[in-house]
């Protein structure tokens, strides 16, 4: 999948803003608890390690792994290919993380399971959607 291609957009607000704009700045945006360090996903300010409130959002590696994927064979709606690739991608930094997204920039019948994946955006509007591809382009 390249270009921007129709999807569904989220509802901006204040927990999820980051995460859906950091990519304008390159950055992947993950919520993280000021005082254990515990990464929160989907984004809100609340650590469910700790109880903390002092979460916030923090840049992350974008580097990743899938942890499970399908591949979808129906084009649902026009100008979205046939066959893409619907997964979870376990964050490096904490491997409970888990980012729904697509895997994009190669073959669907590339995608295994644990394949080392690195984040890029696709600018829809004004929000920067997280997509992954291979780690080695």
């Amino acid at each position: 999948m390249s270009g921007s291609l129709p999807r569904p957009l989220p509802a901006l607000d204040r927990d999820n803003a980051a995460y859906w704009t950091g990519g304008e700045k390159g950055e992947l945006l993950i919520c993280r608890c000021g005082d254990c360090g515990y990464y929160v996903h989907p984004p809100v300010r609340f650590c469910p390690e700790c109880e903390s409130r002092d979460v916030a959002p923090q840049p992350v590696s974008g580097r990743g792994s899938v942890y499970t994927f399908t591949i979808n064979y129906k084009q649902w709606v026009p100008r979205l290919p046939e066959r893409y690739v619907l997964a979870l991608v376990a964050l490096a930094e904490q491997e409970d993380v888990l980012l729904p997204c697509n895997v994009v920039n190669c073959d669907p019948d590339e995608v295994t399971f644990g394949m080392p994946v690195k984040v890029l955006f696709e600018q829809c509007e004004d929000l920067w959607v997280p997509l992954f591809e291979p780690a080695g382009r």
